[in-house]
This record gives C-alpha cells, structure tokens and sequence, in this order.
C-alpha cells in the first residue's frame, strides 16, 4: 500500500516538527549548562573583586596568616591583612598528596587485576563492591575516620614514639584516598581496556609473561590515561569538605607535618558562609575569593591532565 503524495508531505511534515522539537530540547538542555557554569563563575568573580576592594590580593595569595575573626578596619575601606590563604593551600595540598598516595596504587593495581588478571565471574562480584566505596556518603567516611583511623594512627604514633594530634591530617588522607580509589580504579580500568587487544596478543606471542605484557606494553602505552585519571582524583581530593572537618580540624596553621592538624580551602569556605552573614563584610566575602581560587587550582588540574592525554596518547592503527 502506497502512500498519496499528501498523505507523504504531512509525515514528513510531522516528522520535521519532531525533529525541531527534540533538537530545541537538546540545545536548551546544552545552554543551560551553559549558562549556570557562567553564572557561578560570574559571581565568584564579582565577589572576589569587593573582596579585594577590601584586602589585598598579595596578602591574601602570600600572607602565611590566616584569622579572619580578627577583622580591623584601617581605613579607606581597607583591613589588616589576616586573610592569608597559604596555611589552607598548604593543608589542601598535604591531604590531597596523601590521599593520592593511597588511591593511585590501590586504585591503578585494582584496575590491573580486573581488567588484566580476574574472569568474568570475579569481576562482576569485585568490580560492583568496589564502586559501592563510591556511593558511601562523605560523613560516613568522616565518621570511620574520626573514630576508626584517628585513634588508631595516634595509638600507632604514640607506641612508635611520635606525636600525634587528635586531629591529623594524615588521617582524613588516608580516608579520603579510600575513598577515591573507586575513582582511580574506573578511570585507569578504562584507560587498560583501549589498550589494543594486538598489542597484548603480539606480547603474547614473543614469549612476554602476563605480569611482563604489563609492565612493558600495557602500562606504558595506558600512562597518559592513568597520570589524567591521577589528576582528576586530585580535582576530587581538593573539593572534599565533610572528611576534612571531622578528621582533621580547623586549625588554620602552616604546617608540613602530617601528625599535625590542618584545615583546607572548603572548610574555610563552609565556615566563612556559616550562620547569618553580612555579605558587605571582608570575613564573608573571602569564601568567595577561597572558591575562585580553588575552582583555578582544579580547572587548571583537568586542563593539566587533558593536555597530558592528547600530548603523550599513543595512536594505533
């Protein structure tokens, strides 16, 4: 049965109206991305700029000082220079690199196993459970390291002889690297699974060990991967906030030692923006000036590890 050519144009027709419509969904969809993503960004910078109308930019990137409780007015709209952010980049840092310390070998050996060494069975029994570390929320994770790892390590330290703050930012490190670990391992997972399947078969077929086609085909070709990956769990370590303020305090001190207490850019923020704020006030503008700082630090992180990736890929026939 064949169609009148009316009957055609109206279907086509319809067909067309269709189209429009999914494709105008599509494009809102993409614009509104968008546009909260300019939107946030644009009033980080609007609020960082008051800010620092009020506090200098070098004494807030440089100063080793931080107490914004003890604001001071010194005239010309200006106030004494106690927002310095390098004690809390400081701990930011320390906690992130121990926290990668942790998640880069569980998580990269983890991958190895389930995409190189289990059958199908164990890795849809493990591969499950460990993604399960990812949906765990972050007090939960703030509370087995307040209770569990805090005074273990502080037992361990004491016994060994060293002293270990009850607060400490090795403990919300080592949680914080399990934690990321389900992280690590899917993005690395992927990375091993491109690798193409001729390289392992040629390794194979020159005598090369399992644990030899590893080393010396499989990681090297999947490294740019794995070193973005790496970064990306940086970008995650660096945004984490429950942890922090449950296993390692809010001392706002410059210290490189992990025994000791330390606090990160996103406590300061939740504290600066805690109760009933001013927003004309210094103490609660610099959340704003903290957060365009760290969402730089992170951006410049996913930049670092995409550039990696396309720099070092490898390109396979």
């Amino acid at each position: 049965m064949t169609l009148s050519p009316l009957k055609m144009k109206r279907t086509h027709s319809v067909k067309n109206v269709i189209e429009g419509a999914i494709k105008a969904c599509l494009i809102a969809s993409s614009a509104i991305a968008v546009l909260v993503t300019v939107g946030i960004i644009f009033s980080l910078i609007i609020q960082s700029v008051r800010f620092f109308s009020e506090v200098s930019f070098f004494d807030f990137l440089f100063g080793i000082e931080w107490k914004p409780q003890s604001v001071t007015e010194i005239g010309g709209g200006k106030v004494s220079g106690v927002f310095g952010a390098v004690p809390l980049f400081v701990g930011t840092f320390l906690i992130s690199f121990i926290a990668l310390l942790v998640a880069g070998p569980f998580g990269i050996f983890s991958a190895i196993y389930l995409s190189e060494y289990a059958g199908d069975r164990k890795r849809a029994l493990i591969k499950p459970a460990l993604e399960i570390l990812a949906g765990v929320p972050t007090v939960v994770y703030g509370f087995f390291a307040a209770i569990v790892i805090a005074p273990n390590i502080r037992g361990l330290g004491s016994a060994l002889g060293f002293n270990v703050a009850a607060e400490a930012a090795i403990s919300a490190g080592i949680v914080m690297g399990v934690m990321i670990i389900p992280l690590v391992s899917s993005i690395v997972d992927d990375v091993i699974s491109a690798v193409p399947i001729s390289l392992k078969e040629g390794a194979i077929g020159l005598g090369a060990t399992r644990s030899e086609t590893v080393r010396h085909v499989i990681l090297p070709a999947a490294l740019p991967g794995i070193a973005g990956g790496m970064l990306l769990a940086a970008s995650r370590a660096v945004g984490e906030t429950m942890i922090v303020v449950m296993a390692a305090g809010l001392a706002a001190q410059l210290s490189f030692n992990p025994l000791e207490a330390v606090t990160t850019v996103t406590v300061q923020i939740v504290l600066a923006l805690t109760g009933d704020q001013e927003f004309d006030s210094a103490k609660t503008l610099v959340a704003f000036a903290l957060g365009l700082t760290l969402f730089i630090v992170t951006l410049t992180f996913n930049l670092l590890g995409n550039w990696i990736v396309n720099r070092y890929k490898e390109a396979y026939d």
